[in-house]
């Protein structure tokens, strides 16, 4: 379980494919947080294990599905990485409850640097119902609120404050983009158990 608070941004250093799908070395930069082999670190939003630690940089193994899911298979060397350790108990909820559990990419649609800092979203092929005005979403990690969506044209749009920008990898993310997309759990939870209901009422 995540916050959504990242605490470090890193640096993709290689990659390498695997029989079992793609290894890849992140440079946690001067983040003082140190891990074991084992320990379960969000990485853009993505819970991954890590593999083991070597000359600096934190090993992680990419299963296909995870690669699938998530855009961790389009990431090149330099690529900045959103860096956030796994909750303990006793531990302050800042931002929402992360599971790290991506449920697919989304697409930049346009950045607008005048009204504030706005980024839009398109969410195409996404259960829209999962996302709700003033709602909680993850987004590469990072927790936000939408600002504004549109059910019909499957987008939503979050507003982003400087300090997010100076703290996160968001500032790097341009038009037509791919970004890691997890929905509030507990809207989901909710929807899930809403639609199972209606079903099970129909059907009776």
């Amino acid at each position: 379980m995540f916050t959504g608070i990242v605490q470090a941004v890193g640096t993709l250093t290689k990659t390498l494919k695997t029989p079992n799908g793609l290894r890849v070395w992140i440079d946690p930069g001067e983040w003082d947080h140190v891990p074991s082999p084992g320990d379960s670190i969000a990485n853009n939003g993505c819970c991954l294990t890590l593999v083991e630690i070597q000359d600096g940089s934190w090993v992680f193994d990419a299963i296909p599905e995870t690669i699938v899911k998530t855009t961790i298979g389009t990431w090149t060397k330099g690529h900045r990485i959103n860096l956030e350790r796994s909750l303990r108990v006793g531990d302050g909820l800042d931002g929402h409850q992360v599971q790290g559990h991506i449920d697919g990419v989304g697409t930049v649609l346009h950045v607008n640097e005048e009204d504030g800092y706005r980024i839009r979203i398109g969410l195409t092929g996404f259960n829209m119902k999962w996302m709700v005005p003033k709602g909680s979403i993850a987004i590469d990690g990072v927790s936000l609120t939408i600002a504004d969506l549109s059910h019909e044209d499957e987008w939503v749009e979050i507003a982003l404050i400087p300090e997010t920008l100076l703290r996160t990898n968001l500032k790097d993310r341009s038009g037509a983009d791919g970004v890691n997309i997890e929905a509030d759990v507990l809207v989901k939870t909710i929807v899930n158990t809403l639609d199972s209901v209606m079903s099970s009422t129909k059907i009776g």
